[in-house]
């Protein structure tokens, strides 16, 4: 049974008030609250085991090292990857995927050839590609929304060439909440001995995602929207692109040995995770995916599901509301504008008046605001915690909107 007011005293934040009401959380999309057992573990790591990993003797040291290196057999079972080694640490999903950027694209690719990207993609699944168009004249080619807003696997495979060197596609926007259908496009890929990268920082949030069933390349994801901290994530990396890549940044843990004229680089995944790593952040996230396995990820969606169909139900009742995104395979993401001329950071601060904390912005998804025709909207994302009372809270906040700016 999923007991969403056990769930809910698991964290402490929703018990207190914003502007004298009770705190509606609605910004999961941009980071997720932390239950207990993540606080008290990112506390005691620094109150009472810290130390820092790998080349100490001392008890504390070892301990460290244990729990730290621990949490990479527990995300390859969060992910359903069979080898712990293909798991390299990182700082989230921005460096996961700049660390393929430098270390396996860019000594590769050159003048020419082609990159494919959706136009659903977050800056963090953008930008590092730009970097090679602009340095090396690397093409990007994009693939729009069709008209369900979905990005259709045969279009991103139809765009394949010659020259396409890698697929780089969300899992689930971030703005629209659809989820990208990636096995086919990784299958379909793959078939044409195109590699393919997959941003996968709201997927694994909001349902079970196995990597040895998707087969995709390159996987990435980031703690702190998987209720662990910030700072903490990690990129499942097949073995043989492993072999190809070269390292990004050079410092202590990645080698095995320096001399005045060589240096030999330990295996991977140590040789993608130089200096002293984010020890407790890691360990926070190590508990965090332990504490979403045993709610059970399919549970999680399933209650996910209710709550985005009783949203969408609430929310078309509003015939003053304009929501983007018409995907059947949406996730629990509602991005929106009213007519007329509030903007969404108005919107935002008259619903943070009422307790509601909702994302206004662009989203770090600018291309897809071109396509939607919009500068920003408004977005509330969903989460494990939420209720269908919540949702009647941010009804009734945007209804108070419309009143505000009609």
């Amino acid at each position: 049974m999923y007991d969403i007011e056990k769930i809910r005293a698991d964290f402490p934040i929703l018990s207190r008030e914003v502007n004298g009401k009770p705190l509606v959380y609605l910004d999961n999309g941009a980071s997720a609250q932390k239950p207990q057992v993540v606080i008290d573990a990112v506390t005691r790591g620094y109150a009472e085991e810290y130390a820092n990993v790998h080349r100490g003797l001392h008890y504390l040291s070892n301990l460290a090292t244990e729990k730290y290196e621990g949490v990479r057999g527990t995300i390859a079972r969060f992910l359903g990857v069979k080898d712990e080694n293909e798991i390299v640490f990182t700082s989230g999903t921005t460096e996961a995927i700049n660390l393929v950027s430098y270390a396996w694209a860019a000594p590769r690719m050159g003048p020419g050839d082609e990159i494919i990207l959706s136009a659903a993609e977050h800056h963090a699944n953008i930008i590092p590609w730009h970097f090679l168009r602009e340095r090396l004249g690397v093409k990007l080619v994009w693939v729009d929304l069709d008209a369900n807003d979905e990005i259709d696997p045969e279009a991103v495979l139809s765009a394949i060439t010659p020259k396409t060197k890698l697929i780089a596609v969300t899992h689930m926007s971030n703005v629209l909440g659809t989820v990208v259908d990636v096995k086919t496009i990784v299958a379909g890929a793959h078939e044409q001995g195109v590699p393919v990268l997959v941003d996968g920082s709201q997927a694994t949030v909001h349902m079970p995602v196995n990597l040895d069933e998707l087969g995709a390349d390159f996987y990435a994801i980031t703690g702190h929207k998987l209720y662990g901290p910030s700072g903490s994530g990690a990129i499942h990396i097949r073995k043989d692109r492993l072999a190809e890549m070269q390292p990004f940044l050079g410092g202590g843990d990645m080698i095995r040995d320096v001399g005045r004229e060589e240096v030999t680089y330990a295996d991977a995944p140590m040789k993608f995770e130089a200096g002293t790593p984010g020890i407790v952040q890691q360990i926070g996230l190590g508990v965090a995916l332990e504490y979403l396995m045993e709610l059970g990820m399919e549970n999680v969606a399933a209650h996910e599901r209710r709550l985005r169909d009783y949203a969408r139900t609430k929310l078309d009742g509003l015939n003053w509301l304009n929501i983007q995104g018409n995907s059947a395979t949406k996730g629990a993401i509602f991005s929106f504008t009213l007519e007329g001329a509030a903007h969404p950071h108005d919107i935002s601060t008259v619903l943070d008046k009422r307790g509601v904390a909702v994302r206004a912005g662009h989203h770090c998804a600018q291309p897809l605001m071109d396509v939607l025709g919009v500068s920003a909207t408004c977005r509330a994302s969903f989460g494990l915690y939420n209720t269908q009372a919540e949702v009647d809270t941010l009804v009734d906040a945007l209804e108070l909107c419309h009143e505000l700016f009609a």
